[in-house]
């Protein structure tokens, strides 16, 4: 049905103004941000056609969203350029929103703690991700930094890389953690090497390696647990 023949209280802008955002399906706010529909279908079927490329592909959510191109969102019919480019737009403000507020004083009491703080940042990236948690002695964080972006480079990571800034620092300790954009966070057994080797440097430098945590997809494993747990440590 096109927009302006459904009655007031059923159009998304004013069901939004009057209910609240929250009460909006996935289609409705999608709609929104579509704005305008075209000459044979409403915002709402455009958005309803964007969507229904996740249940195409198994997907529970809409965080799909987040993997699909402009070049794939343009291939729906009636999905212009900047239509695309609009939700895209939403998509990158949603993900910035869930990012730490790294200026905040953030202690780490357990792996879950890290899990919980990069959980949404990580879940949905389609490439691997690593980053050094440096902590002082109180476990709490002072810094985060990007140590690898995609694929191989972070398995082939030299310690010393890892260590450079946090001996600058004269840092106490430290967490590594990255993702697995599969989602499933079972380690590698490069995982598991790169574990080793970082711990054997930190043994050496005197700086107390805490955790390597993975991320997957809304679930995340602790390398050290699951070690400690095979005798491996």
């Amino acid at each position: 049905m096109i927009m302006k023949k459904l009655p007031n209280l059923e159009r998304p802008y004013e069901k939004l103004e009057l209910y609240g955002e929250a009460n909006l399906s996935n289609s409705e706010l999608l709609a929104i941000i579509i704005k305008n529909g075209t000459k044979d279908e409403s915002a709402i079927g455009l958005a309803q056609k964007v969507l229904d490329i996740g249940n195409e592909c198994n997907k529970n959510d809409i965080t799909f969203l987040e993997e699909l191109s402009i070049q794939e969102l343009t291939k729906i019919k009636g999905i212009g350029r900047v239509k695309a480019i609009q939700i895209k737009a939403v998509c990158e403000l949603a993900k910035r929103i869930g990012k730490p507020i790294y200026k905040e004083r953030i202690t780490i009491k357990g792996s879950e703690d890290v899990a919980e703080i990069f959980m949404q940042e990580l879940r949905n990236e389609r490439r691997e991700v690593a980053k050094l948690i440096i902590l002082n002695n109180k476990n709490v964080i002072i810094k985060i930094k990007d140590i690898s972006f995609g694929g191989q480079n972070f398995v082939m990571i030299e310690p010393k890389e890892i260590f450079t800034d946090v001996i600058k620092m004269q840092a106490q300790r430290i967490i590594l953690i990255h993702n697995h954009p599969s989602g499933d966070p079972t380690p590698s057994k490069e995982d598991i090497i790169l574990t080793r080797r970082v711990n054997e440097a930190s043994r050496l430098l005197g700086i107390s390696f805490l955790d390597h945590i993975i991320i997957g997809n809304n679930n995340y494993e602790s390398i050290f647990a699951i070690m400690r747990k095979k005798g491996l440590f």
